[in-house]
């Protein structure tokens, strides 16, 4: 196992019971192809993780978040066979009123939150999911995925929930 290699926000931006949800189709070579993730990347020399999700969230879809406003939800360290090691600070924040602009990594959509079990997402994802769904305590998750990308363990807060 070797150190982190990455270090990431992502971002769940919600208004009238739907999540912005982008479907990860426009790059070439994206681990994330054909998934439904939020917004979100890798932090940039000096950020913080809330300054690296504020640029990503106006760089992806044009909305300018305060700080203030965005909300640290968990922290998930992703942990994978085929050698990737990833630190992911995880937010939720209210989006304004008007429509994001268009994204060179996807296409963002409005989908409704009963709906977002629905979509092709990561494994990992739908957990994480239901946690944030479930309570607004801050939550921290390991989630280790073999070489064909499924996911073999989770671990809430130090504790095994996944496989049962």
């Amino acid at each position: 196992m070797g150190r982190i290699e990455a270090l990431t926000t992502l971002c769940y931006l919600e208004r009238d019971g739907k999540y912005l949800m982008m479907h990860r189709v426009s790059k070439e070579n994206d681990i994330n192809k054909d998934k439904w993730i939020g917004v979100g990347g890798h932090f940039e020399d000096g950020e913080s993780p809330e300054e690296c999700i504020k640029r990503e969230i106006f760089e992806e879809t044009g909305y300018n978040i305060a700080l203030s406003e965005l909300e640290y939800r968990a922290i998930i360290t992703f942990i994978s066979d085929k050698g990737d090691y990833e630190l992911m600070s995880l937010f939720t924040a209210r989006a304004p009123e008007s429509e994001p602009k268009e994204c060179s990594e996807g296409r963002l959509e409005w989908v409704d939150k009963e709906k977002v079990d629905d979509l092709n997402l990561w494994e990992g994802d739908r957990i994480f999911f239901k946690l944030m769904n479930e309570s607004r305590e801050f939550f921290s998750l390991k989630m280790h995925y073999d070489e064909e990308d499924r996911l073999t363990e989770a671990v809430l807060n130090g504790k095994v929930i996944a496989p049962q």
